[in-house]
């Protein structure tokens, strides 16, 4: 999961609300690599020259403009296993975010991951279900490949009328986006 894109959550609601266009949210594989015990920051970030306290720091300032909370973190997680549980529940979207953002919980572990379904009224069976068959791996296997398909290389990417805007931009930013790819009347 990408702090970019939980910092980009409420403005694409927004777009939503003012716009009233439709929003596909297409999953990406940000460290697909990482073990589902999760990978500490410090090995993520090991010779990279990258301040974790600094960058957090920034994180959680950004993220309270936007009304959202961020708690300081020491792993990073595999988000595989959420991506197919939100592409089968999108309601739970952002109660992934809020479990990994704000909560630090480990969003790469079937338990943790059961547990956020079911506080959010997904029945139990029906989320270990989507977990353990994998019901969404095909899905999310697509969303990747429709993504590679685009060029996308990092997050949050948006697409728009042909167009593509990478990173975390503001909602001026985006709702040009938006503006450009309306047809001419």
């Amino acid at each position: 999961m990408c702090p970019w894109c939980y910092l980009c959550t409420p403005r694409v609601a927004q777009l939503q609300r003012t716009h009233s266009i439709d929003v596909k949210w297409v999953f990406f594989p940000l460290h697909p690599d990482t073990p589902a015990e999760g990978l500490l920051l410090k090995d993520l970030f090991a010779g990279r020259n990258f301040d974790i306290e600094a960058a957090q720091a920034h994180l959680r300032t950004l993220l309270a403009a936007e009304g959202l909370q961020f708690n300081s973190r020491t792993h990073t997680y595999n988000s595989r296993l959420a991506q197919e549980l939100a592409k089968a529940f999108d309601s739970l979207r952002d109660a992934l975010y809020k479990a990994y953002f704000e909560d630090s919980r480990n969003i790469g572990d079937v338990e943790v991951l059961v547990d956020v379904a079911t506080a959010n009224g997904i029945p139990e069976e029906d989320a270990r279900r989507v977990l353990t068959e994998r019901t969404h791996k095909a899905a999310v296997d697509a969303d990747w490949a429709l993504a590679r398909q685009f060029g996308i290389t990092g997050v949050p990417s948006f697409i728009a009328g042909g167009n593509k805007l990478v990173g975390a931009h503001p909602y001026e930013t985006l709702e040009r986006l938006i503006e450009a790819a309306k047809p001419l009347s």
